[in-house]
């Protein structure tokens, strides 16, 4: 276990970035520790190699134990540290996960921006990446609906840039004034400490209602968007409107998008619900697993960016951050990739002590007036401070990889030791000045202004609804329907009339049909007349459908294979090998989690093949599909197995591929008995809504050169399309999914 851990570590990463380019790195090396080391000995904190650490110093002898000495300061040490461990969690986003990586920059943007990292195609910038979700506490799961935070450090040459950012490209409120708020009503109800992790009571929705500025971003987290399948296939957004300015003094106003190679993939609700229960942590297994078999996730960075001059030319105030900017309006710009590709050493040290601030921009990047960003640049310095102390930034995973000097001083935890006679500026050696511009100085940007001095919102921030619509208007119809279960879920959880009610008049505002779905299912009172008509406009790049991968893979898909005694070795070596092929993760299932024999395998041979898991310790919602090879003593087993015939009947409703060869050709028939699905009954390969049957199996049936295609004739490479397609959706709105009890 130990080589399988330090195979992950810093030396593995040193190895593949070395040099210059693996400066973060380096510099964590100074400060890492093998616990592994032969010729390591325990120490106190202070150095002093230590005999015993299992006996607190005490008055004793071979007869009787006396008191502790309060004198013993190992005992003392180790309890203290032990006191200590826990710093205070995040308030939001408490719930993460990290690895670090790389960013790529393969076009040039020094015509909008001067930044060294957006500028020079030259560099590999070291990155750290946190994802989390906003509303849960540490302990609660990773796959509740909510949003996901993407929370990027890049350690560039000129200092660390933080972008901030969640998987969904708006917010809730305009103003940062309004986060205490939203986050009050969001968190567990105070008078009971419920729910944990959850948006579905009366306060949130309560919320909602009484602003409609959060109607656009409601909509989102109600949509496949808040329960994504993997950190790995869901897109980054910076969420606030920053600024780009270039050598020449040109400012532009700019986004910045982060778009998953893998697509855009979610999870369905019942799926999402199963998983916090039986896989709590599925989340942050699913990235440590990719990156540790080196499918490295990787992102395309894009940037949308408006002259200054062009502010003003759209019908809603490009500073809101509740709102989108529409692709055919401005279109993404992509420039570079981030890629992940080692998991951290230790998570304390790292994934929970790394501190990102909305401020923190680099030479060539600035701020825009939007509200929300300007709070926040507020928050954060205040909030790390809060959680890990004045002394933050000299915490390893936070500290720049450039060089650092400046007068601050002291404070808990400094770790600096700073030679001189001054700690001021000006000083009579002029020592430590300030940086002039051509030295790389970071210089505010100009900006005019002028207004009054007032608590007030400009025209274009009071539209609330016209995005909602557009939103709505983009999704396609499982989607579209998705967003009303999950409101009907969520609805249903509130107990107080005036909140569900109030809100079925709110959807109406978005779309009638919608309101009339929504309110039929919750009690609500069902409206006949939009209050606002909806305006019929779509949008590109507000569906998931838009972000399917430009060639089908099913690279790091996990493949349940389930077998029992007597199964086809034929059909389960060749089905495996080609999934291994092509990049996915197949997992042998069985009854039992000893080896399984295949049909004329004698038990005592000692060969037969150990499943990685059985029926009972995994489910079919840990699982992108399912195969079963025949072999009638192993369907004849699994037959008797209610759990089998489960996760067969599971997969069918969570619209995932199934597919199954021989024997298993009636099996998976008898489990998902309805009428309109349709199976093989010969040599001839059978796909129907994302079940793929060939009953009659040959050795040429498997290759390991794998050509996805929808109505391929080839059993695999049939099969691995509707793997590559990751739900079959079809399934879902025909019905059919709702016909099987799971």
């Amino acid at each position: 276990m130990a080589s399988q851990i330090l195979s992950s570590g810093l030396d593995k990463a040193q190895q593949a970035m070395g040099g210059e380019k693996g400066a973060k790195l380096n510099q964590l090396a100074s400060v890492t520790k093998d616990v592994h080391d032969k010729n390591a000995r325990i120490t106190s904190d202070y150095g002093v190699k230590q005999s015993n650490t299992d006996d607190w110093l005490k008055v004793v002898n071979e007869d009787k134990t006396g008191p502790m000495l309060l004198e013993d300061p190992f005992a003392r040490e180790k309890i203290h540290r032990f006191d200590h461990e826990r710093i205070p969690e995040r308030v939001v986003h408490a719930r993460g996960t990290g690895a670090f990586g790389k960013f790529t920059l393969f076009e040039s943007a020094a015509d909008v921006t001067s930044a060294g990292v957006l500028t020079d195609t030259s560099r590999e910038t070291p990155v750290f990446l946190r994802f989390s979700t906003v509303l849960g506490s540490r302990g609660s799961a990773d796959t509740v609906r909510d949003v996901r935070g993407f929370a990027v450090k890049f350690y560039t040459q000129e200092g660390n840039w933080d972008i901030v950012g969640n998987n969904i490209p708006v917010f809730f409120i305009q103003d940062a004034i309004k986060f205490p708020d939203v986050i009050h009503a969001g968190k567990p109800e105070p008078h009971n400490e419920v729910p944990q992790a959850q948006t579905a009571h009366n306060n949130f929705w309560d919320f909602q209602f009484m602003h409609p500025e959060a109607t656009h971003m409601f909509l989102w987290t109600q949509s496949d968007r808040a329960i994504p399948r993997s950190y790995r296939m869901m897109q980054g957004f910076g969420v606030n409107t920053f600024t780009l300015t270039n050598s020449k003094g040109e400012r532009h106003f700019v986004k910045f998008i982060f778009t998953p190679e893998l697509g855009v993939h979610s999870f369905v609700w019942d799926e999402a619900l199963k998983l916090a229960g039986q896989d709590p942590d599925f989340h942050r297994k699913d990235l440590w697993e990719a990156i540790e078999n080196g499918a490295y996730p990787k992102w395309k960075f894009g940037i949308q960016v408006i002259p200054e001059a062009n502010e003003q030319d759209f019908d809603f105030d490009i500073l809101d951050a509740t709102k989108v900017w529409p692709e055919e309006l401005v279109p993404i710009r992509y420039i570079g990739q981030l890629e992940l590709n080692r998991n951290v050493d230790e998570f304390f040290t790292q994934t929970e002590q790394v501190a990102f601030c909305t401020s923190h921009v680099v030479p060539g990047i600035g701020f825009s007036d939007d509200p929300l960003l300007q709070g926040r640049n507020f928050s954060y310095f205040d909030t790390q401070l809060s959680r890990l102390g004045v002394n933050w930034q000299e915490l390893p995973i936070n500290k720049p990889v450039c060089p650092v000097m400046n007068h601050n001083r002291d404070g808990a935890m400094r770790h600096t030791i700073t030679k001189g006679t001054v700690n001021y500026w000006p000083n009579r050696f002029e020592s430590c000045p300030p940086a002039a511009p051509q030295e790389g100085a970071y210089v505010d940007y100009p900006e005019k202004i002028a207004g009054i001095k007032a608590r007030m919102r400009s025209k274009k921030f009071k539209e609330h609804f016209n995005q909602a619509q557009l939103f709505y208007n983009s999704l396609s119809p499982p989607e579209k329907a998705h967003v009303v279960g999950a409101l009907s879920f969520e609805l249903d959880h509130c107990e107080d009339p005036v909140v569900y009610k109030r809100m079925c008049e709110r959807l109406t505002e978005i779309d009638l049909e919608l309101a009339q779905q929504v309110a039929e299912m919750v009690g609500g009172d069902v409206p006949q007349n939009a209050s606002r008509p909806n305006h019929g406009k779509k949008a590109k790049g507000l569906s998931q459908m838009d972000y399917m991968p430009e060639k089908p893979t099913i690279a790091t898909r996990r493949v349940a294979i389930i077998i029992a005694d007597g199964y086809n070795p034929l059909a389960y070596n060749g089905v495996k090998a080609a999934l291994s092929a092509a990049g996915a993760l197949p997992f042998t299932i069985g009854p039992r989690r000893n080896p399984i024999f295949a049909a004329g395998e004698d038990k005592g041979s000692g060969k037969g093949v150990t499943p990685d898991h059985h029926l009972e310790g995994m489910r079919s919602t840990m699982f992108d599909s399912v195969f079963i090879p025949g072999g009638a003593k192993s369907i004849e087993t699994l037959r008797k197995n209610g759990r089998a015939l489960h996760w067969v009947r599971e997969a069918f409703g969570h619209l995932k591929a199934i597919g199954a060869t021989g024997e298993a050709v009636s099996f998976v028939r008898d489990a998902c008995q309805l009428p309109g699905i349709a199976f093989s009954n010969s040599g001839e390969v059978v796909s129907s809504y994302g079940v793929v049957t060939a009953e009659h199996v040959h050795p040429e049936s498997f290759k390991e050169v794998i050509q996805m295609a929808k109505g391929a004739k080839d059993f695999i490479d049939a099969y691995t399309f509707e793997i590559s397609q990751h739900k079959n959706f079809d399934r879902e709105m025909e019905g059919y999914s709702t016909m099987v009890a799971y």
